[in-house]
Formats: structure tokens, sequence, C-alpha cells
């Protein structure tokens, strides 16, 4: 399988496991799980008929690995990133003291004044790292990287929680925390 056609593939599995199942007409569990022959039947049934072998590489190869299986490989989730109901269960985790957050220099105004906002979203999307970080801003225009002081905010009662993909998720981050470059 091509680069185009894992992204193609990765692309509608966003939509469908992060926003709406309904796509696919599947439905999420609580926790956000799906079948993967449900998932699978759904996709074809969508006119985006996948293998399982195609899943599977786009499931192991995504550079940020936002689609995980269960243990026993029946079942698939989106690791986060959200905005329908579902409940991770995720644990609170204390951060490291600095994370970071992309995003594009035309959304600054309104983070000057308002700091990270989950909007649609179940939380705020960190990382420790940050050439990911800068591409997830490049998306939208010019990237901008922004550093958050976790550690500062963990210490004020702001809970962080740690996604199986690496990202950390947070409800807000208030621009009291926020470094601007």
């Amino acid at each position: 399988m091509n680069e185009q056609q894992t992204t193609k593939i990765s692309r509608f599995l966003s939509l469908v496991l992060r926003h709406q199942p309904e796509t696919a007409g599947i439905q999420l569990d609580g926790a956000g799980w799906v079948p993967v022959e449900k998932l699978l039947s759904g996709c074809k049934h969508a006119g985006r008929a996948m293998t399982r072998a195609e899943l599977d590489h786009v499931v192991h190869t995504n550079a940020k690995r936002r689609f995980e299986f269960n243990e026993d490989g029946l079942r698939i989730l989106a690791s986060q990133g959200h905005s329908v109901e579902v409940d991770l269960a995720y644990e609170a985790q204390v951060p490291p003291e600095f994370l970071h957050h992309g995003t594009a220099s035309r959304f600054l105004d309104a983070i000057r004044s308002t700091g990270l906002q989950k909007m649609k979203r179940h939380h705020v999307h960190l990382s420790p790292e940050t050439k990911m970080t800068m591409a997830v801003g490049a998306r939208h225009g010019q990237p901008v990287l922004l550093t958050i002081k976790a550690g500062d905010m963990h210490r004020a009662g702001h809970v962080f929680f740690l996604s199986t993909n690496g990202v950390w998720l947070v409800d807000e981050v208030p621009v009291s925390f926020l470094h601007f470059p």
C-alpha cells in the first residue's frame, strides 16, 4: 500500500473513530472501542472498503499512533482526539515540566486572550516532542510552537492524562502557563 492510500484510510478512520461513527454505520462503546469486523463492514458499506491487512498496516505504521487494537486484536479505538462522547479511562499523571502545542499564527490573538481551549474535543493536546507538534500547527497555516509550563500547571491543580500514544491531555491551558515565541 502506498503512502497516499495509507493517509486516505487513516483520515477516514479518524473521522469514523473520533468524530462521526455514523458515517460507517457503527457505534462506539462507552470507552470508544468498536469490533474490527463491524468497522470493516461499515467502511465497506460506506464505500470505503479496506482489508484487515490494510487496517493493520495503517494502525502499525501511523507516525502519530492514532489508533490501537485491544490485546486480542478484535477491537479498535482512536487513542485521543474525540469529539464524540467516550471515556478513555486514562488515569491522571504527573507531566514533564514543559510540554508543547503546535498551532497556526493566525490563532495567536485568540490564544493570548483565552489560553488553549479544548473547543469541540475532550481535551487540549500537548506533546513533549516538537517536530510532530510543529507539523500539527502547519496544517492550519504558518506554524507556531507554544511551550506550556506543565509542571507549574500540575502543581496549581490542573489534571493531566497521558494517552497510549504519548499525547498529553488537559482540559485547558490558561494564558499564565503559556510561553509565546
